[in-house]
């Protein structure tokens, strides 16, 4: 009796470890996050106590909003420089980008060598005619420094009503003082695609930046072109910090056969989210050629990335920027936002761009222009090292304010005399040599 009482008592054992080790595979995963939320409450112990023992001792009120406000600045300034929280007037303000038009300087802000760069001056804006450059170092806004701002943070300093003025503190490469920089605000109005002709062959079309209606307006600009016949094609991305990967997609699909990939995105997860170009009107097959610089970056990187790889287009200029990381832009309860960097970019043959930038097949540095450049560049520096006024000089006209540069500073890319632009120049040369070729027929 006892040893069938036994054999019972092995069998329900046995049954419980059976259901058990069942309920354990089946919900491990839920298991696992259990575990994670604990260790997260008990973390957040440790703040709310901090939080009581402010709100009891420290030697000022301090309003729980701000502290709050500032462990949350904390805790994003520990993931990487474009992970930051937004004020509910911040996460407006991001929104209103992306339509072409908001107040400020002009300039387009990262991180790079751990210090706040200029990625690239917006052109036509109180920044671009100063002088600030693709490349410059922001060593203070007014008298703050900006060793300890995030990057919302420093864009927010920057911008103001129009008519108001913020002094930027500049370190440059190659030139030893600090430059300081007095710029008014002004409404800030991007347009993204501009088009025209050279020499009655060649499409040439700079995009200044990837927002909602970019796609459709270089689309507009192509179909000129197609109607115009024309025997080759510039796009110019230089200076050119990026914006929407929709965008950035759109314009890309124009050029790549339909079916191909683009980008590819790769979060956390090992989760892969591919876009593909659709069904667009091509442009022929007419040689591209696309110009980049170091202030190339983000969708820029992308579309380069993507013609590069699928052998439509050579790239000329100097390397990118190297921002190949994806930001998410997350609205939070009370109106406030958080961007958040949530997967990197990949070009169609697994390339990351981050922090690698794209390299261009052919390389041209901008000083490396022609005579009349050279001597610009000698001006700049002899003028760097004088004095800079603070206030513009009475009477005086914008190009007596401040050097110019191979037509990168006071003059828009791709908009001066051809001879004066490096790569512009080179672009032109490839294309007339490409068709050069293409009509050579043997004897």
């Amino acid at each position: 009796m006892e040893h069938e009482r036994a054999r019972k008592s092995w069998y329900v054992g046995s049954f419980i470890i059976v259901v058990a080790l069942m309920a354990g595979f089946l919900v491990g995963k839920g298991w696992e996050r259990t575990v994670q939320a604990t260790e997260t409450y008990e973390e957040l112990k440790t703040f709310s106590e901090v939080l009581t023992q402010i709100q009891k001792h420290y030697v000022e009120e301090a309003k729980v909003k701000d502290l709050v406000q500032g462990a949350i600045r904390g805790m994003l300034s520990t993931l990487d420089p474009h992970s930051a929280y937004m004020t509910p007037d911040m996460y407006k303000e991001i929104q209103v980008e992306t339509k072409g038009e908001f107040g400020g300087v002009g300039i387009q802000i990262g991180v790079k060598d751990n210090r706040l760069a200029v990625i690239a001056p917006i052109e036509g804006t109180p920044a671009q005619k100063a002088g600030i450059k693709a490349g410059d170092f922001i060593t203070k806004v007014n008298d703050e420094a900006t060793k300890d701002l995030t990057l919302m943070e420093a864009v927010q300093k920057m911008r103001g009503a129009k008519g108001t003025k913020v002094n930027l503190t500049i370190q440059r490469d190659g030139v030893p003082d600090p430059l300081v920089f007095t710029l008014v605000r002004d409404t800030i109005r991007i347009e993204s695609v501009r088009s025209r002709t050279i020499e009655n062959s060649i499409g040439y079309v700079r995009l200044t930046q990837f927002q909602e209606q970019t796609g459709k307006d270089l689309s507009k600009a192509l179909k000129q072109f197609r109607e115009q016949k024309l025997n080759g094609l510039i796009l110019d991305l230089r200076n050119n910090p990026g914006g929407l990967l929709t965008s950035a997609v759109e314009v890309s699909e124009q050029f790549v056969a339909p079916g191909k990939l683009i980008v590819s995105i790769k979060g956390r997860d090992g989760k892969k989210d591919e876009y593909f170009s659709r069904a667009k009107d091509q442009l022929e097959d007419h040689p591209i050629v696309v110009l980049v610089n170091e202030g190339s970056a983000s969708a820029s990187e992308i579309v380069a990335g993507a013609l590069q790889d699928w052998g439509r287009a050579v790239i000329v200029g100097a390397t990118t920027f190297g921002k190949g990381s994806v930001q998410t832009i997350l609205p939070l309860g009370d109106g406030s936002g958080l961007r958040l960097t949530t997967a990197k970019y990949y070009t169609p043959k697994g390339r990351s761009i981050q922090s690698t930038g794209i390299t261009p097949d052919i390389v041209v540095k901008a000083q490396a222009a022609a005579k009349a450049g050279e001597k610009d560049k000698d001006k700049e520096k002899e003028e760097a090292k004088a004095p800079k006024p603070k206030e513009p000089v009475p009477g005086a006209k914008p190009d007596d304010q401040a050097p110019k540069s191979n037509g990168t500073l006071n003059e828009p890319l791709g908009e001066g005399p051809i001879e004066d632009d490096a790569q512009l120049q080179k672009a032109v040369e490839l294309l007339k040599t490409w068709k050069i070729f293409k009509d050579l027929r043997p004897v």
